[in-house]
């Protein structure tokens, strides 16, 4: 008779909120365990909220096995172990820092806050509970074909890094009608298509050289200044008076930036969500003494390598198909040739997490390297705000991992 498998201890996950962001984390929360072997069981413990009949529906929907409407009750609960933050960016502090004292682990989506004053408090937190795990959620870090890229680059394939280009494209607030969401209000989300897209470049520019940026130059712009309400939505919930039922738009809708690396390297940055056409172009390349590599994130199971030392006759970039088993976290998915999508950054997420749990071992992105991110932006609006001035940045070492 064949033994029962013994069951593996829980981990008691408590998520607030539930719209795009909550999905792909429950999505990477339920697959996590199926996909890989890990020291603990996630469990969907509970939801959180403000209204109770949505939170209900999409507790059902995603697998959860409780709700609640305020956060401060969830995190008080004894069968919760980790706190995942997936509310917009003004609530991101006030939770995060809360859940920590309370002794629970703590997942923040990016980018870790609205100010670097925030981020600071955030990762202060992080340090005064060093049992805890504090993780920012820069989810593009565990596509496979972006941490191959890191693996070749430390390796030394490409040589003394030159040049790193990075473009973010959307095109999804093209038509002027689109209404003033709360990613249109800076109260809420901090800033517009630089915090939203910018700040997963930046920090796959930092994660992939291995270096922090030493500063910045910078461009940003608006280019609707003025949206409809919302429906049901008043002037003053826009922040501002409105005009035929208009609000103001009170973040950029795009930003360029230029950046050094303490090595020399130099960086180029665009964000923009009025790329007419791109629906999620996250493009980049990087140029080194002895090779390239490129990346789309359309083609997101595709890396190109350009190996300088082949002869001139047989160069050219060459296509890597990022899905043999020895790839990064390609262990626990499909044969060869069959691709993964974006969900599974979030189940390779997931997997981290929960790993660093176990060890005991604060993860990368780490609250510090979400701060780091903070800082850049941060220099990126004030270069923007003064003629774009060359911004300097503190000095700051990336975690090893």
């Amino acid at each position: 008779m064949t033994s029962p498998v013994a069951p593996k201890p829980h981990l008691g996950i408590g998520m607030v909120g539930y719209a795009f962001m909550g999905a792909v984390h429950s999505q990477g929360w339920r697959t996590a365990a199926r996909a890989f072997d890990l020291p603990y069981e996630p469990h969907l413990t509970a939801i959180c909220g403000r209204d109770t009949e949505s939170v209900r529906t999409a507790a059902g929907k995603m697998g959860w096995a409780s709700t609640e409407t305020d956060w401060r009750s969830l995190i008080t609960r004894d069968d919760i172990d980790l706190v995942d933050i997936c509310t917009p960016g003004d609530s991101h502090a006030e939770i995060a820092i809360a859940a920590l004292d309370a002794g629970k682990h703590v997942l923040c989506e990016k980018p870790l806050a609205n100010s670097v004053k925030d981020a600071r408090k955030m990762a202060d937190a992080a340090a005064r509970n060093p049992g805890r795990i504090a993780m920012a959620g820069f989810n593009y870090r565990r596509a496979p074909a972006l941490s191959l890229a890191r693996r070749l680059i430390e390796d030394g394939r490409l040589g003394a890094l030159r040049h790193v280009r990075l473009a973010y494209l959307q095109d999804w607030l093209v038509d002027p009608e689109f209404p003033l969401t709360w990613r249109l209000r800076r109260e809420r989300a901090g800033s517009g298509a630089l915090g939203d897209l910018g700040s997963h470049i930046i920090d796959l520019a930092q994660f992939l050289t291995g270096e922090p940026l030493a500063g910045v130059t910078a461009l940003t712009t608006r280019f609707v200044p003025r949206r409809p309400l919302p429906s049901g939505a008043s002037s003053d919930a826009a922040g501002s008076p409105a005009a035929r039922g208009l609000g103001e738009v009170t973040v950029d809708d795009a930003a360029l930036f230029t950046g050094r690396f303490p090595s020399g390297a130099l960086a180029s940055f665009e964000a923009t969500r009025f790329a007419n056409g791109r629906k999620n172009a996250l493009r980049l390349e990087v140029n080194g003494e002895r090779g390239s590599l490129t990346f789309d994130l359309e083609r997101l199971n595709e890396l190109h390598f350009y190996d300088g030392s082949a002869p001139a006759a047989e160069s050219g970039f060459r296509r890597i198909l990022v899905t043999e088993p020895d790839h990064p976290y390609l262990e626990g998915w499909w044969p060869p040739g069959h691709g993964l999508g974006y969900e599974h950054t979030f189940v390779h997420q997931a997997r981290d997490l929960i790993q660093a749990v176990a060890d005991g071992a604060q993860p990368s992105p780490s609250f510090d390297d979400g701060l780091q991110v903070q800082r850049v932006l941060a220099a990126v609006e004030e270069s923007a705000s003064k003629d774009s001035i060359y911004i300097p940045l503190p000095l700051y070492s990336l975690h090893d991992n």
